[in-house]
């Protein structure tokens, strides 16, 4: 950043001559290098910018050669005239003064003999220093962001380089005025993203708004949100940022987009802590979800036949984003999404204050399922739902209790179809779902069952069928003879047959509950549509 006339006047140097502004313009006019002429035809061999001292010989000669003097100099464009009062030039006359206003000239006079040398030394050392740091600002901006190329870095740290760079807050957003990536300084996100899409469309393409993406195909802009920020160092460091955005954009594309990059790592920071709610707001707003809403945290687990294919796995992941996507649009709410490993999707719904929250989730839900249903190699869909929330942040540490209900429900063997599951419709499952890969857990299923098991292969027969619904319908018998088509007597032989195999007592209800959730621990240790 170059120095201004003002700052020259500041340093010693120049206040040990009593400077005096007698006439001229703003002050803060840039020096690029200071010339000391005692010529008055001089003009012609400058190029701008210079501020010149002189002991006053070419003013010597009286007002009206001062004025072609001054008018001269002011077309070469200088940033100023020292004149150093004394034998040439013992005052300034009201009317030269007059002259230096007219032509917006700043006219300093000083009062003291003062060594020139020691002027232009004093000035040009800075003016050095300056530009040697403005090139080894260039070399780190440019050194810096190859680097950051070459290892393929994220959005996010991306953004955050630049911002740190120019410390001060930095925004890219996508050509709809979402949100991509932010990193606020001085001022909370929320602040910096208060009324954001409105304020966006406001700003004009200039040296704090950076178009990203090459020029046929721009994608978004990045934007400085600061005042006070150098002019050329804040281009040079958005332009640099945005060239690296758009190469990490060409390397990284795919069928997931930026949009939703960005909403799986804001759910990311959700969960991790690293924002507090206010700022959560902001980003979740800037990114499409709906304000004065209340959230719920969802999963979708899916069902799927095994790709050996990495390319066919990933087809059918981005296959059930987008249904998932497509389902809230028909539903007309919003959600931020995120895909997890697998093919479980991690979702925040935003659902309307007004009205019971269940029945449009259920909607919603509903919407979903029928789309992700339509996926190629989906053999089976549920949804997991965690409490209903007013804060994002508690229902961003709901998503792993809605993963887990949901993986249970996935277990399910049941034909009721449920636009989404909550804890209560899981219940022991839940609980076994959590310990069942332990050895001791199952060493005790085997254990319950083992012996019934057995006869079944020896005999094929499917008296296993016959216990569970039994168990499932909590010893009724009668309904149980009409589910199986048999007569109560041929039941009664069955159930006692099964009792004498597994050598308890099936009216105990101890004994029950020990083979209810043994069968359980089967099921959840087969998967779904095996056991």
């Amino acid at each position: 950043m170059l120095l201004s006339v003002a700052d020259v006047l500041a340093m010693p140097v120049l206040r040990a001559g009593e400077p005096e502004v007698v006439g001229g313009g703003s002050l803060a006019r840039p020096v690029r290098w200071v010339h000391v002429s005692e010529v008055a035809d001089v003009a012609h061999l400058l190029v701008g910018g210079e501020l010149i001292l002189t002991t006053g010989q070419p003013m010597s000669h009286g007002d009206a050669a001062t004025t072609r003097y001054l008018t001269a100099l002011a077309g070469a464009g200088v940033s100023g005239l020292v004149v150093e009062l004394g034998d040439h030039v013992p005052e300034v006359s009201p009317a030269v003064g007059a002259t230096a206003d007219a032509l917006g000239l700043p006219l300093i006079a000083l009062h003291r003999v003062t060594r020139f040398v020691e002027i232009t030394e004093a000035v040009h050392r800075v003016i050095v220093a300056e530009q040697y740091a403005e090139v080894e600002f260039a070399r780190t901006v440019h050194e810096t962001f190859t680097e950051l190329s070459v290892r393929r870095a994220a959005l996010a740290e991306i953004v955050q380089t630049a911002a740190a760079m120019l410390d001060a807050s930095v925004v890219l957003e996508d050509l709809a005025h979402r949100v991509l990536a932010l990193s606020a300084r001085h001022a909370s996100a929320s602040a910096v993203l208060e009324n954001w899409e409105a304020t966006s469309r406001l700003l004009p393409d200039d040296w704090n708004a950076v178009a990203v993406g090459p020029h046929p195909q721009r994608w978004g802009r990045l934007i400085l949100r600061a005042d006070g920020v150098p002019t050329a160092r804040a281009r040079m460091v958005l332009e640099r940022a945005a060239q690296t955005l758009t190469l990490h954009r060409m390397i990284e594309r795919d069928r997931f987009g930026l949009h939703r990059q960005a909403q799986t790592g804001l759910i990311d920071d959700l969960v991790n802590g690293r924002l507090d709610e206010r700022d959560a707001l902001a980003r979740a707003a800037a990114l499409g979800l709906a304000r004065r809403a209340v959230y719920v945290p969802l999963a979708v687990e899916v069902a799927a036949a095994a790709e050996s294919d990495p390319l066919a796995g990933q087809r059918r992941t981005a296959g059930i984003v987008d249904a998932v996507t497509h389902g809230l649009g028909l539903a007309k709410v919003t959600a931020l999404v995120a895909t997890e490993p697998g093919d479980r999707v991690s979702l925040i719904v935003a659902l309307p204050r007004a009205g019971d929250p269940d029945e449009a989730l259920a909607a919603a839900c509903a919407a979903m399922l029928g789309e992700v249903r339509r996926v190629d190699g989906v053999r089976g869909v549920v949804i997991g739902a965690g409490a209903v929330s007013d804060t994002l942040l508690d229902t961003a540490h709901g998503l792993p209790h809605a993963a887990h209900v949901a993986e249970v429900a996935l277990s399910l063997r049941t034909s009721a179809s449920r636009p989404f599951y909550r804890s209560g419709d899981v219940r022991l499952r839940g609980l076994l779902s959590l310990i069942r890969a332990e050895p001791g857990v199952q060493r005790f299923a085997e254990t319950e069952l083992s012996a019934l098991l057995r006869y079944d292969i020896r005999h094929d027969a499917d008296l296993t069928r016959t216990l569970r619904q039994f168990l499932d319908l909590a010893g009724n018998k009668t309904e149980l003879a009409r589910r199986l088509g048999i007569s109560r007597p041929t039941l009664y032989e069955r159930l006692a047959r099964i009792a004498r195999i597994l050598e308890v007592d099936l009216d105990n209800g101890e004994s029950r509950t020990s083979l209810h959730t043994a069968l359980l621990i089967r099921d959840l240790t087969a998967g779904p549509g095996q056991g």
